[in-house]
């Protein structure tokens, strides 16, 4: 069923496996041509052709989904926010099915998503001018924008989970961390990717959508870099590159502190933090950069 849950059936010959790498796939026939693109916490996916609609398309395959209640509510945002958000710099679900054929049996889920050239990781690496960058941060927003306007946070902004295609067309992916703005899952402190955490994730305060825009920054910094802004070895030493760079904060901050944490923060050095100039010299800016 396009766009929803396909499920076999006892007499159903729609599926058909196949190893890729060390990984097995068992899907419909029509995707063919597997090959290997990309793996992660939560699955395996792989690039294939649709025999039907005659396009590249990704398969991520989600292995066990329901072994746990974390791996099973993490399943369950990524497939249903993926179902519900409509926008062209968010990743489309094409379809999604299993091949189980009983409750019991029911372990393995695959997602059929829109196929990219490649992730914000490798971009990064390539030598971008002023224009580019422009463009990819507008659609990063544009992305973001749309899924704050839905409630939906997505805790987990790092450039791996941003695709790009070779006319610089950006989609956002990978929903498993995110939620719903204004539930409990405000202090939870272990969301996002170590170097693009806020400080209010680090420290363990209550936060809200500004934590994706404070990932967004990071990102930002990291195209004209070329390099991670604040690459902590841990989350004390993540906090200690925040404030090494941009300075100590102000008291008024330090003040929706837990006692604990403030003491020990208010114990670190004090640091003015760096200058503009210092954070992002002229020559990281190509030559044909007007700003």
């Amino acid at each position: 069923m396009e766009g929803g849950i396909h499920v076999g059936n006892k007499t159903d010959l729609e599926f058909y496996t196949v190893e890729v790498g060390d990984t097995t796939f068992r899907i419909l026939r029509r995707y063919v041509n597997l090959r290997p693109i990309g793996s992660g916490a939560q699955g395996f996916v792989c690039a294939a052709l649709d025999l039907i609609t005659q396009t590249n398309v990704a398969i991520k395959k989600l292995s066990r989904p329901f072994q746990n209640v974390t791996h099973a509510k993490r399943a369950f945002r990524e497939f249903s926010i993926m179902k519900l958000v409509n926008h062209k710099n968010i990743i489309s679900l094409l379809n999604a099915f299993t091949p189980s054929l009983t409750i019991d049996e029911f372990n393995d889920v695959y997602i059929i998503m829109e196929l990219m050239d490649a992730n914000l990781c490798q971009v990064i690496q390539m030598d971008l001018d002023h224009e580019r960058i422009s463009y990819l941060l507008y659609q990063m927003l544009c992305g973001i924008k749309h899924l704050h306007s839905a409630g939906i946070i997505h805790r987990d902004l790092k450039p791996s989970n941003i695709v790009v295609r070779s006319d610089c067309t950006l989609k956002i992916l990978d929903f498993g961390l995110a939620r719903t703005a204004g539930t409990s899952f405000m202090m939870t402190p272990y969301v996002v990717t170590r170097y693009y955490r806020a400080p209010e994730v680090i420290l363990g305060m209550g936060y809200k959508e500004n934590v994706d825009i404070w990932s967004v920054g990071c990102i930002f910094g990291e195209m004209i870099r070329g390099q991670v802004i604040f690459p902590g070895s841990d989350h004390i030493d993540q906090w200690n590159k925040i404030i090494e760079q941009l300075g100590t904060p102000a008291r008024e901050f330090l003040c929706r502190l837990q006692p604990t944490v403030r003491n020990y923060v208010e114990n670190r050095p004090k640091y003015a933090g760096y200058s503009l100039e210092r954070l992002f010299p002229d020559q990281l800016f190509p030559p044909d950069s007007e700003q």
